[in-house]
């Protein structure tokens, strides 16, 4: 298929329809959405049934971190289906053990154990119920600017509006996390931001009462509410305070992990250790849900004579644990981490730099990796957001705007609130890269024309 395909816009307004018809789309008012059929996928590479060529700069929902239709990864998959579609998780499995050995050599030392789950909010679910067996406490920290999913405890930890008409679950707080270009704590160097979030958090942790606190979890680069990296010393800092509590630090890798930050986790960007590891779509690039926790020693010993009071119907599925497997030796073989840390360093981070100067509307570029954030603003010097915080219709009509522009030239945008976030494969090759970038400093042009000059 691919370059091969061939167009056929009946064919896409019978899917259109048939959407429209029957499918519920999340987060989503139902009668306000057209959404895209694709036809086809390959590489960084999407097709409408009309024929159009998107290059693929949101890599999905930042999980396509090996492209699509991958051959390794889909031989893994058939393979596997032709030999043992499925079995239940009380047996063992030689696909399972396999992806466990090989997500384990991974993490650090001492972590040899793996949870698998179906995605990243059961993920981040199951890890919220160990450190609160674990630790005999109830409550956990996360930040405001954030996203765990959508299950229960799960939008409950997340920051951003989604959780708003989903908060039914209990002991949650939130905190700041270190953010320079907005800064809560008026700080004027990096450093000093380090230094005041964590004297926010330890304050947060004192008036909550440490007694009562099992964990704080915190995607390490937070990813859909503005790819914000650590500052220096931040999670050295944050490990620290864990220790002196008593509280376990739980680190949300589902979208920073796996390549995108140019590290196989991004927490290894620095040299402190988390006690539990959550991971999904990342580790198979999305081809089949998967999600899981990677457990430290301490936290397993709990359960070696304890009942762990969790499970699901399809942890460790064959066809899943297979697809991690091919995808893990594929970024190895392949060399995608490396790619993806270079195509960063030396092409997405200098070209958004420049960007930056060019365009009025750009008021801040930050990321690592192939995981990049483009925010907009009206006015350089205020910095106010180019939409209100939430916009919705008009409100954000601007951002739409661009959207649209990217699309019409022919690129797949990751576009949220005032911020277009710049996130192909991890494999993508430096001459997609460049076009991808030509596109959008052309498309940017739209963005412009709605702030000051």
């Amino acid at each position: 298929m691919g370059n091969e395909f061939v167009a056929n816009p009946e064919e896409g307004k019978r899917v259109f329809d048939l959407d429209r018809a029957h499918v519920f789309h999340s987060w989503s008012a139902q009668g306000a959405i057209k959404p895209l059929p694709i036809a086809d996928a390959q590489g960084s590479y999407l097709w409408d049934y009309d024929g159009n060529k998107y290059l693929d700069f949101s890599s999905q929902l930042v999980n396509t971190n090996i492209g699509h239709q991958h051959p390794k990864v889909v031989k893994a998959i058939q393979d596997q289906a032709a030999r043992l579609t499925t079995i239940a998780p009380q047996h063992a499995n030689d696909m399972r053990g396999i992806a466990a050995k090989k997500l384990t050599d991974l993490a650090p030392d001492g972590m040899e154990h793996v949870f698998f789950t179906n995605g990243g909010a059961d993920a981040i679910e199951n890890a919220v119920r160990m450190a609160r067996i674990h630790t005999r406490r109830h409550k956990v920290l996360s930040f405001y600017r954030s996203y765990h999913g959508n299950t229960g405890t799960a939008i409950q930890m997340t920051g951003d509006p989604r959780r708003w008409p989903n908060e039914f679950a209990y002991g949650v707080i939130h905190f700041f996390g270190p953010f320079p270009y907005r800064s809560q704590f008026w700080s004027n160097s990096p450093e000093q931001e380090t230094e005041r979030a964590l004297q926010h958090l330890e304050s947060v942790i004192q008036f909550e009462g440490p007694a009562t606190i099992a964990a704080i979890c915190i995607e390490t680069v937070v990813g859909t509410a503005g790819i914000m990296a650590p500052t220096p010393g931040y999670l050295e800092g944050l490990r620290k305070i864990c220790d002196k509590y008593g509280i376990l630090w739980i680190a949300d890798e589902v979208m920073a992990g796996f390549g995108r930050t140019g590290e196989w986790f991004a927490f290894h960007h620095a040299t402190a250790k988390p006690d539990l590891i959550v991971f999904a779509k990342g580790s198979n690039s999305g081809y089949i849900p998967v999600g899981g926790v990677i457990i430290d020693k301490p936290i397993y010993e709990t359960f070696v004579d304890k009942v762990f009071p969790g499970g699901l119907t399809y942890s460790g599925h064959p066809l899943a644990t297979a697809s991690i497997v091919a995808t893990l030796d594929a970024m190895k073989e392949e060399k995608m981490i490396e790619n993806a840390r270079e195509i960063g360093k030396n092409i997405i981070g200098p070209a958004l730099e420049k960007m930056k100067e060019k365009h009025s509307s750009i008021g801040d570029v930050r990321g690592m990796g192939v995981f990049w954030a483009v925010e907009f603003v009206k006015d350089k010097n205020t910095k106010e957001p180019l939409v209100p915080y939430n916009a919705a219709g008009k409100d954000a009509a601007p951002m739409a705007e661009l959207g649209a522009e990217c699309k019409k030239l022919g690129l797949m945008p990751f576009i949220n609130m005032n911020r277009l976030h710049v996130v192909p494969p991890c494999n993508i090759t430096q001459s997609d890269a460049e076009k991808g970038l030509a596109i959008l400093d052309q498309a940017f042009a739209v963005t412009d024309k709605y702030a000051s000059a």
